[in-house]
């Protein structure tokens, strides 16, 4: 699929951390809404997730996470290619910029969101 599977090193996710804080501070929601809307993420062994987390509408004492941007590195190629998560609940390429060469370039594509297609 795409070049055999790799798993980032401890050092690989804990830039991964650092960048992704420094997103956070930046676009992450005031403190006193936290509770009603705030952001995660998930890092596996090729990607790195964005998600919007919400109280569920039926149950509020449970919380729904939202994908809103991905970055899956290509090992092969050594790029990260950016996906968004559309309405109809799959992921695209993110085609004004489909490909970045450092994961913090996907982090500043999405911050700058010039097509409005991470956040609404």
């Amino acid at each position: 699929m795409f070049g055999g599977t790799m798993t980032f090193s401890e050092f690989e996710i804990k830039r991964f951390e650092r960048a992704i804080d420094k997103f956070m501070a930046k676009r992450r929601p005031p403190a006193h809404v936290r509770d009603q809307v705030d952001f995660c993420f998930h890092i596996d062994e090729q990607s790195v997730e964005l998600s919007e987390t919400r109280p569920h509408f039926r149950d509020a004492s449970k919380r729904i996470e939202i994908p809103f941007a991905k970055a899956l590195f290509e090992s092969e190629d050594k790029h990260w290619k950016i996906f968004w998560h559309k309405s109809d609940m799959r992921w695209h390429n993110y085609e004004p910029l489909p490909v970045v060469k450092h994961f913090e370039e996907f982090l500043d594509v999405v911050a700058e969101d010039r097509h409005s297609y991470f956040f609404s």
